[in-house]
């Protein structure tokens, strides 16, 4: 049996131009890259499942590439933390000691510090001197749900971009680009029944799109996608 990946992880964008229903702030982010005026503290900040880590990790990859001649991999330059899980002040105390050691391989060391707001208060004191003298070898890419959680002096530091929730017809587009390419056989009220319900989540569009071809196969009725979304 073949293994399966979730539609979340198999469609997840590889670059800017992939990214669904954030252009302006990849726009910026592609100029920022262009121009050589990439802050070293961003802060992503928006509702879940719109797109803050995938863009953490496009740009976090295109920093070091930028540099080189050639198509390395640079993603042990890339460290990430979830802070839901590993909130306390040991681990940004390992993420300190790391900063200290400049890249061997590549220009910049680049951290993604995901649900940030999650950090103990102990945790956010510790990282708040390494964010206000970075290493210029360092960049820093912090992803929250909950801005106003996070102290003035953190967010002070960081270029604040503000992702919003996904308009129906950029999800319902996404989706049908989905059916064609996997040879689905949906009907189109189906597929805007699944983009109403996920106010604006790609990510929960795509768990429910799942969901639902786990039960219809890739010949859906839209009665039974009615009755699975209630």
């Amino acid at each position: 049996m073949d293994q399966f990946i979730v539609s979340a992880l198999k469609n997840r964008p590889k670059s800017f131009e992939e990214v669904i229903g954030q252009d302006s702030i990849t726009h910026t982010l592609k100029n920022s890259l262009k121009t050589n005026q990439l802050p070293q503290a961003l802060l992503f900040s928006g509702p879940r499942g719109v797109g803050k880590t995938s863009c953490a990790r496009i740009l976090a990859k295109k920093i070091n590439n930028l540099e080189s001649k050639n198509s390395e991999d640079f993603s042990f330059n890339i460290f990430e933390l979830d802070a839901a899980s590993n909130n306390s002040v040991e681990d940004i105390r390992k993420i300190n000691e790391q900063v200290r050691i400049p890249p061997q391989i590549g220009k910049y060391k680049v951290y993604i510090i995901d649900e940030v707001h999650m950090l103990s208060k102990s945790a956010f004191n510790a990282f708040l001197k390494t964010l206000e003298e970075p290493p210029k070898y360092c960049v820093f890419i912090l992803a929250t749900t909950e801005k106003q959680k996070l102290i003035p002096t953190i967010l002070s530091r960081c270029q604040i971009f503000e992702f919003h929730r996904i308009n129906l017809q950029e999800i319902q587009n996404h989706l049908m680009s989905i059916i064609k390419k996997e040879n689905f056989m949906v009907e189109n009220k189906s597929i805007q029944l699944i983009a109403e319900t996920a106010d604006g989540a790609l990510r929960d569009a795509l768990s429910t799109f799942d969901k639902i071809t786990s039960f219809c196969g890739k010949k859906w009725n839209h009665e039974e996608v009615e009755k699975i979304l209630n």
